[in-house]
């Protein structure tokens, strides 16, 4: 059964979130483990998600316009002596579909949002 274009499922409405709520405390681009570990966070005892089922909710929002993604600079990852990263930034059009799913489901944003200064 496919669904709806335009709807969310629960763990990309945590995504979205997560993202959004990363921007506002230090970066508008975060990599996966680092957006799992959010997630997690805001869980609290739930174990982190599957990486596998994260990566491939990423990709479907990438498709869907709501998330764009880069590869960060080989320079800085081979400075840390790790593999690159690759980072991804919730979409203007991101937030206005998170914004629709909270307002459709008449809830409110499950993280707290800084106010912007």
């Amino acid at each position: 059964m496919r669904r709806k274009p335009g709807t969310l499922l629960p763990l990309e409405v945590d995504i979205l979130e997560a993202g959004l709520e990363l921007r506002q405390t230090g970066g508008a681009r975060f990599h996966g483990f680092q957006l799992a570990k959010a997630i997690a966070d805001h869980a609290g005892p739930r174990p982190l998600t599957a990486h596998g089922t994260l990566y491939k909710a990423l990709q479907r929002l990438e498709e869907a316009g709501l998330l764009t993604s880069q590869w960060e600079d080989p320079g800085i990852a081979a400075a840390e002596g790790r593999p690159r990263r690759r980072l991804y930034e919730v979409t203007g059009t991101g937030e206005r579909a998170l914004a629709g799913w909270h307002l459709k489901n008449g809830q409110t944003p499950t993280r707290p949002r800084l106010e912007p200064t």
